[in-house]
């Protein structure tokens, strides 16, 4: 049986298995697009509203009626990713008075950054904000009165958070606009160095000052393919943002332009624009299969076994990564990305962008081009013109892909009979045998290795950090760099119910199942 034939098998299988769930979702959403048209006095108020607080003709309000854009942001300047949103809200109501539509922001949501809070209890709070953000934004959307929505959102849990939002309100049309990755600075393993030796104390503060701001010197996420940047490229792969949304640097003419593109295209979508395109309609089970395949074929984060599921859970669609494992491990892995390879996620834009992948899969038979995009054409549609670039180095052909397997994998066995993940994008070595160090949380296993009793071979475990145990499922990227730091790195295994950071490389098995606190096997 062809690749193509199992991935078609295995989405044959989602959909059955989820079609009453899918059809009871599909009839609410039809009702609640029913719904609008006889609460439409509230939507008029509400626009009335934002024309006279723009300074709008309101008598020009009984005679044409506009669409109403909701704006979420995840917007706080605390953090260099989300603070370039801080501008899209004036550049959406300008780009939407001058189609004859209104924007209003809807609401804020919270956006915190796992680096930030690594090692600290903060990082708890990090997996449950992910349903947090989407009661926020399902709060700001809750008013019944905009005609569409605009997601303004980037890094681990906003994404996941919002587009769970999305589904909720899948009667209601919605575009994605990121704010993109950060001007390339101090790679993370140069960075990771300078942070042991002032652990060490043979350098000084000013001197970890120096390399972190070298590192992160500007707006935007995290340079590398981190679960930040995976999650713009499943918004690519699932058909939630303008072609070639993803990886463009804040600050610049084409951020803008896209900014502006996308709120003109999110006016263009709705019933009055008579281009209706529902994001129910887009979020099928094929655009999350489609989302998988992303996933495999970049060597994505492995906190995408988490997200997708969740995501595709509220649009009525039952699925976790297991089902697609076998069908996926000869997905092949084509992007040479950080962590794992060489390039920042800006070199993949400039080498052709997501969709140059994604056409490159669709030829191979690999993805569903039908699937309908935020574009109002399928995703076939949209790749129809692009074209391969001979002259880069960043994206592979997928007939002649970095590796045959794909870049994340799903593990069963004795120590995780309800499975486990390993991220093996960019790993040559693909068994480790070697006696155990156990640990029962990660700060003991943290101070082990700043002690450096972490001994080379030796398999590291540290359990009792999953969902119910840590609690939160924190990352344990504190402690993989810190082993890089020391030169470890690739000498040692680490297993954990934990999981990890997109940034995590090295012979690295999270969420084992059931974990610790559940009295699994770990």
């Amino acid at each position: 049986m062809s690749l193509h034939d199992q991935v078609a098998r295995v989405t044959d299988r989602i959909e059955e298995r989820s079609r009453d769930s899918r059809a009871r979702y599909l009839d609410l959403m039809r009702r609640a697009a029913a719904e609008g048209p006889r609460r439409a006095h509230l939507s008029c108020s509400n626009q009335a509203h934002a024309y006279a607080a723009m300074g709008r003709d309101q008598a020009t309000m009984a005679t044409t009626p506009a669409p109403n854009i909701g704006i979420v942001t995840a917007y706080n300047d605390m953090l260099s990713a989300h603070q370039p949103f801080e501008r899209f809200p004036d550049l959406i109501r300008q780009a939407a008075r001058r189609v004859g539509a209104t924007a209003q922001v809807a609401g804020g949501v919270p956006a915190m950054c796992d680096g930030v809070t690594q090692g600290q209890t903060g990082m708890e709070l990090s997996l449950f904000s992910r349903d947090v953000i989407a009661l926020a934004a399902g709060v700001a959307l809750s008013h019944n009165t905009f005609d569409a929505a605009l997601y303004l959102g980037v890094c681990d849990k906003i994404v996941p958070g919002l587009v769970i939002a999305a589904a909720t309100f899948g009667h209601i049309p919605g575009v994605f606009l990121p704010a993109g990755p950060m001007t390339s600075g101090l790679p993370n393993d140069e960075k990771a160095k300078v942070r042991q030796q002032f652990a060490a104390g043979q350098v000084d503060r000013a001197a970890l000052m120096a390399a972190e701001m070298a590192s992160y010197h500007g707006p935007g996420t995290c340079t590398f393919y981190g679960t930040a940047n995976t999650n713009q490229m499943l918004m690519e792969f699932m058909g939630l943002h303008l072609p070639g949304a993803s990886f463009v640097n804040p600050g610049t003419p084409l951020r803008e332009a896209l900014t502006v593109a996308g709120a003109e295209r999110a006016a263009g979508i709705t019933a009055l624009g008579n281009a209706y395109t529902p994001v129910c309609d887009v979020l099928d089970a094929r655009a999350f299969v489609n989302g998988i395949v992303g996933l495999m074929a970049t060597g994505g984060s492995t906190n995408g076994a988490l997200h997708l599921p969740a995501m595709a859970h509220e649009a009525g669609i039952d699925f976790d990564l297991f089902d697609v494992a076998e069908a996926f491990k000869t997905t092949p892995y084509m992007a040479d990305l950080q962590p794992g390879g060489q390039f920042v996620a800006r070199d993949m834009y400039d080498a052709g962008g997501v969709y140059m992948l994604m056409k490159s899969l669709l030829g191979e038979g690999l993805l569903f081009g039908d699937c309908m995009t935020v574009t109002g054409k399928t995703l076939g549609e949209n790749i129809e013109k692009i074209t391969w670039n001979p002259d880069q180095k960043v994206i592979y052909p997928a007939t002649a892909p970095i590796t045959s397997t794909g870049g994340v994998v799903g593990l069963r066995g004795t120590l995780a009979p309800d499975g486990a993940i390993v991220k093996v994008a960019g790993m040559d070595r693909l068994t480790f045998t070697g006696p155990a160090q156990v640990f029962d949380c990660e700060e003991d296993c943290f101070a082990a290795v700043e002690a450096r009793q972490i001994r080379e071979g030796s398999v590291i475990v540290i359990r009792y950090e999953g969902p119910k145990g840590g609690p939160g499922m924190r990352e344990m990227l504190s402690t993989t760099a810190a082993l890089y730091g020391q030169g470890m790195g690739e000498k040692v295994a680490l297993i954990t119910d934990g999981r990890f950071s997109g940034a995590t490389r090295g012979f690295c098995i999270g969420h084992v199942g059931p974990e610790a606190a559940l009295g699994g096997p770990i």
